[in-house]
């Protein structure tokens, strides 16, 4: 069965930015170009079979200068095409050569020369879909300026000279057909958002003052922790339900942001979700600390689910098991790292965010720093706020470490130790395995508790990690662990950071590891201990000790892989933009978003 081609008009934009695989012109050129696919009318003077290519001598009678031919591989035709005497119209690839100047590859004979130019595309339905669809009309009806509407009819219904010398040589287009593909590709995704874009009335507007409430806190807000509070002040403010997604750096104060929003909201109630207990927990003894006395604030975790009384609370603090009591008119819900929840949590979650077409005010946050381009283009559709300062400069230090520097890195361990500060040892895997030249978990664990005291071992799949990560906060000095553990604990005394094999990971996981060291100012370290010696990965280990900023990392991480939509999940890696590069086109990005809020 042929593919369709959906002629709808916003599919259009997605069928421009599929240029043609090639163009077929047949004008023809008096003298030869070199690098170009040449139509030459010539006489060929002589020929001669070697082996299985034909060598032709021609004559180009339009400029009487002589070019060599050879036809690799020719057929028994070719001999009566090439015969002494013959002129032709032929069509090829000329290239210039030092020693044997210009030289016509493969030609094929074509009948006439005409000023005709004719895309060719890889897909016969898409050519026709474009030239039953692509006008002037129709592309300025869908919103495109004029400068790129003509620039997209040059690339697919009147190209140029300048723009088929430069395919037939480098097999690539000019910067500004290269503008507009890239253009057009963001305003596609753009206006696909926003049209999936729905907005509904709230259950409640809140806004309470809040100025006495941050002038008695005993430390300063960041500006980017009040303009995001300024911002949720004024959504929540509006009868239309707020929906902000707020990402922050490790340590850059979210959590500030999440009580200055529970404040706006009071005397109304609010829900806050964590993905585990003890983040949950360590959440809500930030509640205790930060909010007024008078607020009354609930734990609910699937181990206190059946004691709390959800009659009586103003904040309810707590993982999925919230989503498992019967809770109504919560006029504001707040989630902490909501793609860390499983499908089914996310469609009761939905199930709990509407009543009588009526939905809540809505904070996500993460601490998974995205380019803060992806972040302008996300804001078409969900509000963003992006919160990049810290409430104090951290000051890390990022060391490439090899296994000879090991005497080093015990020297570093001990010194901290006796400061009563804590190490944290990352390893790639918990078991042996033969595809990676680490030890794993297990396999050192011995030596860390033969040598050291207050060793603390967990990994994912460890029951007991909550606990063990609780205890090794209040007693241990080494927690000996894996990636894939929730380490997003505050350990206030944590100083080190080694990753183990750290050129394994991507530099947002890198990232997100070093980010737990130095959460209260101490100095700290990250060591990336690898066996690698490969210079492209020690320059990438190096690049990233070098940057700092998580919005920088996530950058940097972008060039590593492919684009993706990290919010609102439609576009991962792997489903990549064909033109735009999230890096490098912020001014593309801002140019489309300025022009569609017109």
């Amino acid at each position: 069965m042929k593919k369709q081609i959906d002629n709808t008009p916003i599919h259009l934009l997605k069928l421009v930015i599929e240029p043609p695989k090639d163009f077929i012109s047949l004008k023809l050129f008096r003298t030869p170009q070199d690098g170009r696919v040449n139509n030459l009318y010539v006489q060929v003077l002589s020929s001669r079979i070697i082996g299985f290519n034909i060598y032709f001598t021609l004559k180009v009678l339009t400029s009487n200068l002589e070019i060599k031919g050879v036809y690799f591989r020719y057929k028994p035709y070719h001999i009566k095409i090439f015969s002494s005497g013959n002129i032709l119209n032929l069509r090829g690839k000329v290239k210039k050569d030092g020693n044997y100047g210009y030289q016509l590859i493969n030609p094929h004979q074509i009948k006439e020369f005409s000023d005709e130019v004719k895309p060719i595309y890889k897909d016969k339905n898409i050519a026709k879909a474009i030239s039953k669809n692509l006008n002037y009309g129709n592309l300025k009806n869908l919103g495109l300026p004029y400068k790129v509407i003509e620039l997209l009819l040059k690339l697919h219904l009147y190209p140029d000279d300048k723009l088929i010398e430069q395919f037939d040589k480098f097999s690539e287009f000019p910067e500004d057909i290269i503008y507009a593909l890239k253009y057009t590709e963001a305003f596609h995704y753009i206006q696909g958002v926003k049209n999936s874009a729905v907005e509904y009335p709230t259950l409640q507007k809140l806004d309470s003052d809040i100025t006495e409430w941050i002038k008695n806190l005993p430390f300063q807000l960041t500006d980017d922790q009040q303009k995001t509070i300024s911002n949720i002040q004024t959504d929540m403010k509006s009868n239309i339900a707020m929906r902000r997604v707020v990402v922050g750096d490790v340590g850059s104060g979210k959590t500030m942001v999440i009580l200055a929003s529970i404040v706006i909201a009071y005397p109304f109630k609010s829900v806050l979700m964590a993905p585990t207990s003890i983040l949950a927990k360590q959440l809500f003894e930030e509640a205790k600390k930060y909010l007024p006395e008078k607020y009354n604030i609930s734990l609910l975790t699937s181990k206190t689910s059946k004691k709390v009384d959800l009659n009586y609370f103003d904040v309810l603090i707590g993982t999925s098991a919230i989503l498992y009591r019967e809770i109504s008119d919560v006029p504001l819900i707040i989630i902490d790292e909501q793609h860390r929840f499983g499908t089914k949590d996310r469609n009761r979650l939905n199930e709990l965010m509407q009543k009588d077409g009526k939905h809540p005010h809505f904070i996500q946050l993460s601490a998974t720093p995205i380019p803060r381009t992806q972040a302008m283009i996300n804001s078409t559709f969900i509000k963003t706020s992006l919160i990049e300062t810290t409430p104090f400069k951290k000051d890390i230090e990022t060391i490439t470490v090899f296994p000879k520097d090991f005497s080093k890195l015990i020297e570093r361990i001990n010194n901290e130790i006796d400061k009563n500060n804590q190490i944290l040892i990352i390893y790639p895997l918990v078991n042996e395995s033969e595809n990676v030249n680490y030890q794993s978990l297990l396999e050192a664990k011995d030596y860390w508790e033969n040598n050291f005291d207050d060793v603390y071992v967990t990994h994912g799949k460890d029951k007991n990690k909550e606990k063990v990560l609780s205890n090794f906060r209040d007693f241990g000095s080494i927690l000996l662990s894996t990636t894939v553990v929730e380490v997003g604990i505050s350990l206030p005394r944590l100083t080190v950071i080694i990753i183990v094999g750290a050129e394994r990971l991507g530099l947002a996981t890198l990232h997100q590891l070093r980010g737990r060291v130095s959460r209260t100012g101490l100095k700290g370290y990250c060591y990336l201990f690898t066996k690698s010696q490969n210079s492209s990965i020690l320059s990438r280990l190096e690049n990233f000790g070098r940057t700092k900023s998580g919005f920088d990392i996530a950058s940097l991480d972008l060039e590593n892989r492919k684009s993706g939509d990290i919010v609102k999940g439609v576009k991962q890696s792997g489903d990549s933009f064909q033109w735009l590069n999230l890096v490098t086109d912020k001014n593309i990005i801002k140019e489309v978003l300025n022009n569609t809020k017109r």
